[in-house]
């Protein structure tokens, strides 16, 4: 098990999304960023289910540090540099 989740990117990925039921990977392993595609098999992470209610575009992390998952909280700006990249 990882001890951090892979930073996927360092900059957030901002979607279109419409209603519906989204799996955000919270691992960063998945090669469907930032959707979950089951790659945390045996990490120890799980993704986030998350509901969307309304058509909106949203900013969703990529670098797997926010406390607000799935949403970019800006802490990719102040996570240092190799963490979490195994």
């Amino acid at each position: 098990m990882s001890a951090s989740p892979r930073i996927a990117d360092t900059s957030p990925r901002v979607l279109n999304l419409q209603p519906g039921t989204y799996h955000w990977c919270a691992c960063g392993r998945s090669q469907n960023q930032p959707f979950c595609d089951g790659s945390h098999a045996g990490t120890g992470f799980e993704p986030v289910e998350w509901v969307v209610e309304a058509p909106k575009r949203y900013a969703l992390c990529m670098c797997k540090h926010t406390a607000r998952a799935p949403l970019c909280d800006g802490n990719h700006r102040r996570v240092p540099a190799g963490q979490g990249s195994d």
